[in-house]
């Protein structure tokens, strides 16, 4: 299955610059947060195929204006094609906007899903929009990660972490990095992968 994940910066290649080749083969679209509303739009309309979102921490407008004809997963399992999808948007607190989150604030987010985690005996993928605390984060408040993540990437040992907010324009980060048994994929802008069954 061949999954488009988007994150942070509308990519000019999909929205200005689209021809129907970009995206003719895609069979899903995760977004990681800080995208317009109608970019996920067109990009769905485009791509026939799902578009699962969750929020990032400039994502107050989708409060006013949802991505018309996408999903919002926020708190929940989504189970597309056999692929469990735990979606965890918001990013650490760090001056009180919408959708930011203090480390204990994010745990018992988590902690509320043990339950549906239970029942689906984990997940295939993690889609956030803050990365992992101690992976692709950074020092300052505004972009270190969650410790939980962790957490949840040793206990369920899940094949994908995909996040955004950390931009690769900001240093030399990886677009894709390792933990155990998880690959880690920043979605700034776009990139896609081949999940394997």
């Amino acid at each position: 299955m061949k999954i488009l994940v988007i994150a942070d910066e509308e990519s000019r290649s999909l929205w200005d610059y689209y021809t129907p080749d970009k995206l003719k083969d895609i069979d899903l679209i995760l977004s990681c947060g800080d995208l317009k509303p109608e970019y996920l739009s067109f990009l769905v309309t485009m791509a026939h195929c799902p578009l699962l979102y969750i929020y990032g921490n400039h994502d107050g407008i989708y409060e006013r204006k949802e991505p018309e004809g996408c999903i919002c997963i926020e708190n929940q399992i989504y189970e597309y094609k056999g692929i469990r999808i735990l979606g965890l948007g918001g990013s650490c607190w760090y001056n009180g906007g919408s959708h930011q989150y203090t480390q204990k604030e994010m745990k018992r987010r988590v902690q509320k899903m043990w339950l549906k985690m239970r029942q689906k005996k984990g997940f295939d993928i993690l889609l956030t929009h803050a990365p992992t605390k101690g992976i692709n984060d950074e020092e300052s408040a505004a972009h270190q990660g969650f410790e939980v993540f962790k957490e949840l990437l040793e206990k369920y040992s899940p094949k994908y972490h995909l996040h955004g907010h950390v931009h690769l324009n900001y240093g030399r980060k990886p677009r894709v990095t390792k933990y155990k048994n998880t690959v880690i994929i920043n979605g700034y802008e776009s990139y896609i992968f081949t999940y394997e069954e």
